[in-house]
């Protein structure tokens, strides 16, 4: 199970991910999926480093192509209020958030 954990340093926001016991190690910005802040990482309000924030998350979580469907959902439901000092998520909890910022399949049908 993996643990990602962001903190406010002098340099900027940085976000880790750590699995079971191991290290720590930084969370790809996934620059190659769509580049909304080349500048880094950022949350607790909407804006592009909490969209490049939201697309790294749900990628490293839940893959490429799933990650462009709702990223834009998770930064307004989960990334915008994260709490600006610091926080942590267990992957179970990103993958709660993640399926709640997924289109729905069903939205179109009548």
């Amino acid at each position: 199970m993996k643990l990602y954990e962001g903190n406010r340093t002098p340099e900027g926001c940085v976000v880790t991910v750590r699995e079971g016991g191991g290290e720590p190690r930084p969370l790809a910005p996934r620059l190659d999926l769509r580049c909304h802040s080349p500048t880094g990482f950022e949350w607790g309000y909407p804006g592009s480093g909490p969209a490049q924030l939201a697309l790294a998350l749900a990628a490293d979580v839940m893959g490429d192509s799933r990650a462009q469907d709702c990223y834009q959902e998770l930064k307004r439901k989960l990334v915008c209020g994260l709490p600006r000092e610091g926080w942590s998520l267990t992957e179970q909890e990103l993958r709660t958030a993640i399926r709640a910022a997924e289109p729905d399949p069903n939205r179109f049908r009548r």
